[in-house]
């Protein structure tokens, strides 16, 4: 597979460069820990599906709910280390390490540190996470 960087923007084919997906990561997290729900829900794909630290399967509407409700509170989503990026044709791979403190379902459960592994892929002319999982450092 080899790496678009140099697609323009008005092409159906993926734009952007590593940058580009760590910045658009960072958006994410951002949207997460505002409750914008308008923004997480254009950064996370329809079939999008996380798998939580303690091995739960969560759907993009499971997730995304919990966030809405408050039932999921981010309180500090902070990226600890470079965000490294595998970048092909279409598909994306991005790995990094985090402070991570939340509440859910009133537990206070953090502040903390988490590997996080997400998969991009480009649709509707954007990327968009499809996969994530989060893995808790002991």
């Amino acid at each position: 597979m080899t790496s678009n960087a140099n697609q323009s923007e008005s092409s159906e084919s993926p734009i952007g460069n590593a940058d580009t997906l760590r910045a658009t990561e960072v958006s994410r997290l951002r949207a997460l820990v505002d409750a914008d729900m308008e923004t997480a829900d254009k950064l996370h794909a329809e079939d999008f599906q996380l798998i939580t630290p303690g091995g739960s399967a969560l759907s993009k509407e499971e997730y995304l709910s919990g966030v809405a409700s408050g039932e999921l509170d981010y309180r500090l989503w902070e990226v600890d280390s470079p965000i490294d990026v595998r970048l092909f044709d279409g598909v994306a791979i991005i790995r990094y390490r985090s402070i991570l403190h939340m509440v859910y379902h009133g537990d206070d459960l953090g502040p903390d540190k988490f590997w996080h592994t997400d998969s991009y892929e480009w649709r509707d002319r954007r990327w968009q996470v499809v996969w994530s999982h989060a893995t808790r450092i002991r």
